[in-house]
C-alpha cells in the first residue's frame, strides 16, 4: 500500500499490515477497510488514563487553541453562523474498527470548549454544518449511515436522522450552499446520495464513477451543479438537473482524494491527490491542468478554497502537514508551510466568517484553531 513515488511510513504500515484489504488504493490508508464487526463495538482499553479536552495552559502554550479528542480526528468544518464555534468528526483506532464520536465545540477564551458530543457505533469521517439550521449537522459514517444531529434537541432525541442507504463506508458529506434543505454524501461503494430532511431516502443516486467516491463539493453559485472526486482518478461535474454528469476529467494518475470549487471563480476547480500535488482546472478548458503544484511528500488528502481569496488555497497531506498557496502567483506557490501535527494531517477548514481563522485536526487526536500569522503550537 505504499503510495506512488515513496515508501508508506513505518507507523502507517504497522497499522495496516495485518487487515485485509476490502478494495486496494494507491494511497497508504484509503481504499483499506476492517474485517467485519462482530459483537459489541470496539471501546478504548480499560485502564487508560489519557486527559480528554482543552489542554492545559502549561502545555498548550499562551493564547493557542488546542482541543484533545478520545479518538482521532477525521474532518474539522467551522459553522457557517457562530464565530469560533466548529464540528469535528473523530474515528477510533485511525477509522479502521471501532467507534465514533461527533464533537461540537466552541473557542473560548480558555480555549476550546465541548458543546456537544455525540457517540457512533461505527467511526466517522466526515461532517458538514446545515446551512439552514444553526444546529444542525450530518455526520458520514463508516457503517454506511449518514447520521443527522440537533444539538439544541435533548441527547435522548439525537441522532434526529439515520440515512442508511449506502453499501459501504460514507466518506465525505457537503451541504448545499444555494438551495440549503440539501446535502449531498459520497461512499466507497462508488456512488453518490442527495438527501433533504423532509423525504425518508435519498432524492437520487449518482453512479458513475468506477471507485471509491472521497469527496463531493457543491458550487457555490449554483445550487444545481456540484462535483466528485474518486479512486478512479476522475474529476466529475454533475448538475441535478440532468441524466448524466456533464464534464470527466482525468484529473491525476492515482486517486483523487479531494476536491473544491474556487470561491470567487465558479469555473475555477482544485483537486489533490495520492500522487502528491495539487492541480488548478479550469473546466471550460479541461483538456490539460492550470496548474499543477507539488510540495507535499506524501497523499494531498485535503484542499479548500479561501472564502475571502480567490487565489488562496489551503491543502492538508499524510505527510503531517498543513499548507497555504498562492495559484495565481508567478513563481513558487507555497505561502507557508505548519507542521503541528504528529500524526496524519486529514481534517482542515476556512472560516467564512472570520478571515484568516484555521481548523486542522488528524489522527494524533489534536484538534488546532489558529489565525495564520501565527505559529499553531505558540
Amino acid at each position: 500500500v505504499d503510495p506512488p513515488g515513496g515508501q508508506t511510513p513505518p507507523h502507517t504500515r504497522a497499522r495496516v499490515r495485518d487487515l485485509k484489504p476490502r478494495r486496494l488504493g494507491s494511497g497508504p490508508v484509503d481504499g483499506f477497510a476492517s474485517e467485519p464487526k462482530q459483537g459489541k463495538p470496539g471501546r478504548a482499553r480499560p485502564g487508560t488514563t489519557v486527559q480528554f479536552g482543552p489542554l492545559p495552559l502549561e502545555e498548550r502554550g499562551g493564547g493557542a487553541m488546542f482541543y484533545k479528542t478520545q479518538f482521532n480526528g477525521y474532518s474539522v468544518k467551522f459553522s457557517p453562523y457562530n464565530e469560533g464555534r466548529i464540528a469535528v468528526a473523530t474515528a477510533q483506532n485511525f477509522g479502521i474498527i471501532g467507534n465514533g464520536r461527533q464533537y461540537v465545540l466552541d473557542v473560548t477564551p480558555q480555549g476550546l470548549r465541548e458543546v456537544a458530543a455525540f457517540d457512533t457505533v461505527d467511526g466517522l469521517y466526515d461532517c458538514t454544518w446545515c446551512e439552514g439550521n444553526e444546529n444542525v449537522l450530518a455526520s458520514a459514517s463508516g457503517d454506511g449511515s449518514v447520521k443527522v444531529w440537533d444539538i439544541a434537541a435533548p441527547n435522548q432525541m439525537n441522532p434526529i436522522r439515520s440515512f442508511e442507504e449506502h453499501g459501504h463506508e460514507v466518506y465525505c458529506v457537503n451541504w448545499n450552499l444555494v438551495n440549503r434543505d440539501c446535502f449531498l454524501s459520497a461512499s466507497w461503494d462508488d456512488t453518490i446520495k442527495l438527501w433533504n430532511l423532509q423525504s425518508p431516502g435519498s432524492l437520487r443516486t449518482f453512479a458513475e464513477h468506477r471507485y471509491c467516491c472521497y469527496a463531493v463539493a457543491w458550487c457555490p453559485t449554483n445550487g444545481e451543479t456540484f462535483a466528485s472526486a474518486s479512486g478512479d482518478c476522475t474529476l466529475k461535474l454533475w448538475d441535478i438537473r440532468q441524466p448524466a454528469s456533464t464534464l470527466t476529467i482525468r484529473a491525476h494518475e492515482f486517486e483523487v482524494l479531494s476536491c473544491d470549487w474556487n470561491k470567487y471563480e465558479d469555473f475555477t476547480l482544485v483537486t489533490g491527490s495520492v500522487d502528491k500535488t495539487m492541480r488548478v482546472w479550469d473546466i471550460r478548458q479541461p483538456s490539460v491542468p492550470v496548474r499543477i503544484m507539488p510540495g507535499h511528500n506524501y497523499a494531498v488528502r485535503k484542499v479548500i478554497c479561501s472564502p475571502h481569496a480567490g487565489n488562496l488555497v489551503a491543502s492538508c497531506s499524510y505527510d503531517m502537514t498543513v499548507c497555504f498557496w498562492d495559484i495565481k502567483a508567478p513563481g513558487e506557490p507555497l505561502v507557508q508551510r505548519w507542521a503541528h501535527h504528529t500524526e496524519f494531517a486529514v481534517g482542515l477548514d476556512l472560516s467564512v466568517l472570520q478571515e484568516g481563522m484555521w481548523a486542522s485536526t488528524g489522527w494524533d487526536e489534536l484538534v488546532y484553531v489558529w489565525h495564520q500569522s501565527q505559529d499553531p503550537r505558540s
